[in-house]
């Protein structure tokens, strides 16, 4: 791959090269060789906007991070199987991943936004969080599947682009399967933990407490 052709090179010129003589990359070769840390840095900031829109949809600073750890899920289904197929980590995975962070993370809103509304409704914390789970489950699992059936065809390209349409396919598809597949049992623990800590901060829900002193007196 050029990956590897760019390793290749960068090690000869390192070893071979004599004193005083340098190389440079054009055209397509200096912008990959450019990409990690751009790669990097749009991956940072990309989490960084989801969780402040996050905080600002929720009004909590703790309750985003049950949407943001789910994302992981994807993740190791990106890797998993673009090892399986023999592919690098090259800048159409990347951009794979991106698109995926905005996908897995409209699922986890989805669920947490129920479960959010659940709680403040006066449900207890784990049935909140089960119905939340439940209710978006149909609409969760209808879309994401469409979604992976529609780049099935990318990850069996072939002809000249079949590697860049291969690298989205297959790390797309991976990546939302694990991510679905994980995410639905992963998610609803997490807004239990995250809805704790922010109750234990900021005090529970008015209906909640509303309700324990009706039932109190």
């Amino acid at each position: 791959s050029s990956g590897d052709a760019i390793r290749v090179i960068r090690d000869l010129a390192a070893n071979d090269l004599p004193r005083g003589y340098s190389y440079e990359w054009s055209g397509i070769s200096r912008e990959e060789s450019s990409a990690g840390t751009q790669a990097r840095l749009i991956f940072i900031l990309s989490v960084v906007f989801v969780y402040f829109l996050l905080s600002a949809q929720y009004e909590s600073y703790i309750l985003p991070l049950a949407v943001l750890l789910s994302i992981p899920t994807g993740l190791l289904g990106v890797f998993l199987f673009i090892n399986m197929a023999g592919i690098e980590n090259n800048i159409y995975v990347q951009v794979g991943i991106i698109m995926l962070i905005g996908l897995l993370a409209k699922n986890a809103i989805l669920i947490v936004q129920y479960a959010v509304a659940r709680r403040r409704s006066g449900m207890d914390l784990v049935a909140a969080a089960l119905e939340g789970s439940r209710l978006r489950l149909r609409p969760i699992l209808m879309t994401s599947f469409a979604f992976i059936v529609g780049l099935l065809p990318l990850t069996w390209a072939t002809g000249g682009s079949a590697l860049g349409n291969r690298s989205i396919g297959t790390g797309a598809v991976g990546g939302m399967l694990t991510g679905v597949v994980l995410g639905v049992f992963i998610i609803p623990v997490l807004f239990v933990i995250f809805q704790a800590l922010q109750e234990k901060v900021t005090g529970k829900p008015k209906s909640i407490i509303e309700n324990y002193e009706l039932k109190s007196e």
